[in-house]
């Protein structure tokens, strides 16, 4: 990592519908700390049902960093998330109270502790002509230009195909030649110890994905996705294509319909879990919490301060 926290730090990590957010409050409150959200998809205001945003409620009981931070017409990536994390760390040190890093978007993670790389910036306007582009014309020159990267991206994630076709058309390199190498011993050692994720039976996760999902579209996923069309979001702009609301604006186009759609969406968050599951089993050194659909949050949240205060940095509980 380039600069180690000057807070002590918790990584609280997980598939989608792990549980994370909830226990992630139930830690801050024990230990009095702030949240940081390592999410790609929370960072844009107006996206709330779809992202699973903490609801107003729980920020107004503990403050959460890098959610609403920019309109859906914004770009961000990790750069820009590396540097409102080291912000919103710093503003926490200053309080001198501990943060935990709260997420599943496993490349945040990686660059907030190891770095950028040597990829180059984006650019806007080969951003913006590439959003516009046909996704099988992408993978086309992807497949082509770079044919490592093509078989391990999602080829169903606009998004990082924008971003691998972007690099190579700036580098004229192959997007797989320019990436850092991604192993476990590479964390920095101020990071382990500190490190932990959630895993629960496929099953469970399953039937919590299939709840998760049924909630959001009778909390109104189509009418937000609607709503943001209807404020100016193209499209094509990279925040409409994540998850659900991808699905949706097919939906809203005649192409399924809505209980098509419910099913679609479940189906692609299952496989978006597992993809989840494994970046974060060979990517990151965690310490891997196994949940029951028994286990009271409050049960793993004192488990994992027990291993936490093994490590012989933990904070001390807050008074009560």
């Amino acid at each position: 990592m380039e600069e180690s926290p000057t807070v002590p730090v918790l990584v609280l990590a997980g598939p989608t519908a792990s549980g994370k957010s909830e226990l992630a409050l139930l830690l801050a409150e024990q230990i009095d700390g702030e949240i940081v959200s390592v999410d790609s998809m929370q960072v844009y205001r107006g996206m709330d049902i779809g992202t699973a945003k903490p609801p107003p409620a729980d920020r107004a009981r503990i403050p959460h960093h890098l959610i609403d931070v920019v309109e859906p017409t914004e770009p961000f990536d990790a750069a820009r998330f590396v540097q409102l994390a080291r912000s919103a760390l710093a503003e926490i040190a200053a309080r001198n109270r501990p943060a935990i890093l709260c997420g599943g978007t496993g490349l945040y993670f990686k660059a907030l502790a190891l770095g950028l790389g040597r990829t180059p910036a984006p650019d806007p306007a080969l951003r913006a002509q590439l959003e516009a582009t046909p996704l099988p014309e992408l993978l086309r020159e992807l497949a082509e230009k770079d044919p490592v990267t093509y078989e391990r991206i999602d080829r169903r994630n606009p998004r990082r195909v924008i971003r691998a076709v972007e690099v190579i058309r700036l580098t004229g390199r192959p997007f797989s030649a320019q990436q850092a190498p991604w192993h476990p011993q590479a964390w920095p050692t101020a990071w382990r110890g500190r490190m932990f994720a959630l895993r629960r039976h496929p099953d469970d996760l399953r039937r919590r994905i299939e709840l998760r999902v049924d909630h959001m579209f009778r909390a109104g996923l189509v009418e937000e996705t609607r709503a943001l069309l209807e404020r100016g979001v193209p499209e094509t702009a990279t925040a409409l294509q994540a998850l659900g609301y991808r699905q949706v604006l097919d939906h809203l186009k005649g192409r399924r319909s809505l209980n098509e759609t419910i099913a679609e969406v479940k189906l692609r968050t299952r496989q978006f879990a597992r993809r989840q599951m494994t970046w974060l089993r060979h990517q990151m050194p965690l310490d891997w919490i196994e949940i029951y659909p028994e286990t009271p949050a409050l049960s793993v949240a004192q488990t994992i301060l027990e291993r936490w205060r093994a490590a012989g940095d933990i904070p001390r509980p807050r008074s009560t």
